[in-house]
């Protein structure tokens, strides 16, 4: 599950912000907006996919998250109507533990809004709605040198669902959003839609 953009600009000014998964969230920047999506978003969607992954077909991941309702947060960054990119947060589970741990991705930014810090504000919104919402443990499987910027870091304490190509164990990081509990360890428990090996080996 590759990454959707290499965004060297992280800090876009916000105006307004309505926190919780619960409400119709909005994030106003300058020229950006972040929200929600709706369905009203699938065509633009299916257009973002194939402009930011022409070599990966993730579209069948992503409705199926969005359909099986198990994406807690889908959220996307539109600037002058256009839809510029996407990200998901899936609710996981660890078999045992009652925490709250979350999935990112993917993460789709458009190859004409990369380098603008458009995925680096989806995923920096997508962790305060997380934390807000009481998830301890957030898991991503990508490029370290860019989500080392959100403070992932590798995890060899929970392991993926299905075991990682050699040389992609620093790809499974994790970022710990409430301090003062046990590490989470054993495997992480995915829900259907990411119950498939060829997501875990692209």
């Amino acid at each position: 599950m590759a990454i959707g953009a290499s965004d060297v600009v992280a800090n876009l000014d916000c105006e307004a912000a309505i926190p919780g998964r619960g409400r119709s969230l909005r994030r106003i920047t300058d020229a950006m907006i972040i929200r929600r999506s709706t369905a009203s978003d699938e065509t633009a969607l299916e257009r973002l996919y194939a402009a930011a992954f022409p070599d990966e077909d993730l579209l069948p991941l992503v409705r199926d998250l969005l359909a099986d309702g198990v994406a807690p947060l889908s959220l996307v960054a539109v600037r002058h109507r256009p839809l510029m990119g996407h990200v998901v947060l899936t609710r996981c589970g660890v078999p045992g533990r009652a925490e709250q741990v979350d999935l990112l991705g993917p993460l789709a930014v458009d190859p004409s809004g990369q380098r603008q810090g458009i995925g680096g504000a989806l995923v920096r919104e997508a962790l305060r709605v997380s934390k807000a919402d009481g998830t301890v443990q957030v898991q991503v499987l990508g490029d370290p040198a860019y989500y080392r910027r959100f403070g992932f870091r590798p995890d060899d304490d929970l392991a993926p669902p299905y075991r990682l190509p050699t040389g992609w164990r620093a790809a499974w990081q994790s970022l710990r959003l409430l301090d003062g509990r046990p590490p989470l360890q054993g495997t992480l428990a995915v829900p259907r839609p990411w119950r498939r090996p060829a997501l875990w080996t692209l």
